[in-house]
């Protein structure tokens, strides 16, 4: 072995990969020594690797202890070889102030353990002149069972934009997320999975993909609904003084989110409305205050980069990108952003203030789905990265990899492969900061939510990386402690009482989902994908420990697959990849519409002649009704599918060539065709 591939494995890359047709392929040695430049390791020749490779085994050999130790409840703690039996006493502090003493037992192997009897939970231990965090952790999330017992849960998912409610000026509202879930809810419903609400970049409304956010601590303030906090009256009135009433009225009622308009227009009536903050009952101002306080320097460093973006983009040329400014500006501690923050001390305080309104109001969502009797309420979703521009990359950058995007190599989803344009946490620096990063993220993203969705949950255990300015087949596969990220995801699961469900499509590696289970994750299946031998698996053999689903936001919807129209977007953007093209798409189509046609009559949730291509309504009663018959704890039918629209919500591959996250939604559960479906999920589900 090269000393660059054995400085790679060392670092945690994977110098071959196994793609979605099972062919072995190699990393090429350039891409190799761009990824491990990124995460900080000289490589340019053989010397400058058996440097690095000498450096890491003498850091080895310190035996030092990371700075938080995660053991499974009821397994020892392994706390490294201690030749000194002096210093082998321990002092464990437990999290509820007890403290207990003992002595690490030395084991055969030359490794010292100690015999837990720790609750789970944040403890901390001092061995060997070392203080360390102790994080024991229980053996599985928190479960639909532990939730439900055995009773079979059913839901919706829905793009948070696309809810229309009266006065929402053309972008889906908190409030009004908070309403179509305590319908549902009050339909038999018990989750409503939303797509991300992560913060994006109030100073540029063109960017407004749910996947690409600045921050994922924080919440998309375009959802506020200004009316719930300062009363219809208020908005009424700050929408005259605007001379923007027409103009809301305009925007409520197109077919697509007009991002750009309908973002300034929130923005404008949220700095019109605010600028009377004071004036807001006590309990209020209270409340806000308290946030602010709770929200730390996290929260004020979001603040204080949102008023530095709009500054440096107001510039010629514009300074898009915080890498991009002047060096002073890009230490979030540095004496010229304290300078800048107490001159623009008002611009700051807005979206302090704004994030406030976001946080309330999606407590108040989660509250009203509560209300409406769902069991879970809402499940967030929890995006790959940040964008490595957006203000989490700005205030933490020793946190994120620099100059590597996420992505995905060629596979059945997209034969081209996919480069995200997303900075994703630094294993080392996770582990040297005790993981501190990755436990705020979890809580964040639980603390209004009755479940967490993470994308491309694949990335805990490794991530396919992509140097600046290579493509995405030009990739290596960089490895994570997945049993850490797993052990600490169980115990904020059972915290928070939230179900942990994680998206494990695509090129998955052999035995990950065999883990995910035993962790308490539920995995995602989809109608399209569940075959045997080219044939549509029946209802009763799908897994029961997965979420069963009849498309995603990513995929055709049952209607459009039907009638071929992801076929018409494919061939109209040339999406095609290696011996792929639009003939042979639509042959197999053909052959596809046969096959699940026969497979719904022999379920039993179908019956007569197959519908013609043009009337996918039977299509999509039966696929509802055949997802619902799965063992599956929890089915979730997306609203597009529920309300029959053929349309998808994004085409991955695309940006500005397809509609992505702007399709709004109308009728929901109103027409008779969708109460039907809603009876079929309650009967099969009860």
């Amino acid at each position: 072995m090269s000393a660059l591939h054995e400085l790679a494995a060392a670092a945690g890359l994977s110098t071959r990969w196994i793609d979605w047709q099972g062919v072995h392929r190699e990393v090429r040695d350039d891409t190799l020594q761009a990824v491990l430049g990124a995460l900080g390791y000289r490589a340019d020749d053989p010397a400058a690797c058996e440097r690095e490779l000498a450096r890491l085994a003498a850091e080895r050999a310190a035996a030092v202890l990371p700075p938080m130790l995660v053991v499974r409840a009821g397994a020892p703690a392994v706390v490294g070889p201690i030749a000194d039996p002096a210093l082998r006493a321990y002092v464990l502090s437990l999290e509820d102030g007890t403290r207990h003493e003992g002595v690490a037992e030395l084991g055969d192997d030359g490794l010292c353990r100690i015999a837990l009897f720790a609750p789970i939970g944040y403890h901390r231990l001092a061995i060997n002149r070392q203080h360390v965090q102790l994080a024991v952790v229980p053996p599985r999330a928190f479960t639909v069972q532990d939730l439900a017992g055995e009773r079979r849960l059913w839901g919706c998912t829905a793009q948070l934009y696309a809810l229309r409610s009266t006065g929402d000026g053309g972008i889906g509202t908190f409030a009004g997320l908070g309403a179509h879930a305590k319908a549902l809810g009050e339909q038999g419903a018990d989750a409503l999975a939303v797509s991300p609400v992560h913060a994006l970049f109030a100073a540029d409304v063109e960017r407004f993909s749910p996947y690409s956010p600045s921050s994922r601590l924080f919440v998309n303030a375009l959802h506020v609904d200004l009316a719930a906090t300062f009363g219809a009256d208020a908005l009424a009135q700050a929408l005259a003084d605007e001379g923007a009433a027409a103009l809301a009225a305009e925007l409520e009622s197109l077919a697509l989110v007009d991002w750009p308009r309908a973002a300034r227009l929130r923005l404008t009536l949220a700095r019109r409305l605010l600028a009377g903050f004071d004036q807001l009952a006590d309990p209020l101002r209270a409340d806000c205050a308290a946030f602010i306080e709770a929200g730390g320097s996290a929260l004020r460093d979001h603040a204080r980069f949102e008023a530095l973006h709009r500054h440096f983009l107001q510039q010629s040329p514009p300074l898009w990108r915080w890498t991009d400014w002047p060096a002073e500006f890009r230490d979030p501690r540095s004496a010229e952003v304290e300078a800048f923050a107490t001159e623009q001390a008002d611009e700051v305080a807005f979206h302090l203030r704004l994030q406030w309104l976001a946080d309330r109001g999606l407590q108040q969502a989660q509250a009203a789905a509560k209300a409406g009797g769902m069991a879970i309420g809402l499940i967030s979703d929890l995006a790959v990265g940040a964008d490595g521009g957006g203000s989490h990359g700005w205030s933490r950058p020793q946190d994120f990899l620099q100059g590597l995007s996420v992505g995905a190599p060629p596979d059945a989803l997209n034969a081209l492969g996919q480069g995200w344009g997303l900075t994703a946490y630094s294993p080392r620096a996770l582990v040297d900061e005790a993981y501190a990063p990755f436990l705020e993220l979890l809580r964040a993203q639980l603390r209004h939510a009755g479940g967490l969705r993470i994308d491309h949950v694949i990335g805990l255990g490794r991530l396919w990386l992509i140097p600046d300015g290579a493509g995405p087949r030009e990739g290596a596969y960089l490895q994570y402690p997945i049993e850490a990220l797993f052990g600490l995801i169980a115990l904020e699961s059972w915290r928070h009482r939230a179900v942990i469900i994680g998206e494990d499509m695509g090129t998955v590696p052999d035995g990950f989902r065999q883990r995910m289970s035993p962790a308490g994750i539920l995995g995602m299946r989809v109608l399209w994908f569940e075959r045997d031998w080219g044939l549509f698996v029946e209802p009763s053999r799908w897994a029961a420990d997965v979420v069963a689903m009849t498309t995603t936001h990513d995929l055709p919807t049952v209607a459009g697959w039907w009638t071929g129209r992801d076929i018409d977007w494919r061939a109209a953007l040339a999406l095609y990849g290696e011996g792929q093209d639009e003939a042979w798409d639509r042959r197999s189509r053909a052959e596809d519409r046969d096959k699940l046609w026969a497979a719904f009559v022999h379920a039993g949730v179908a019956s007569g002649p197959q519908p013609p291509v043009d009337q996918p309504a039977a299509v999509v009663d039966a696929a509802c009704a055949f997802v619902a018959a799965t063992p599956s704890p929890l089915a979730l039918i997306p609203l597009e599918d529920l309300l029959g629209v053929i349309e998808q919500p994004n085409v991955p591959g695309t940006i500005d060539t397809h509609p992505n996250w702007r399709r709004r939604l109308s009728g929901l559960l109103d027409s008779e065709p969708v109460a039907a479906r809603i009876v079929v999920l309650v009967e099969a589900r009860p």
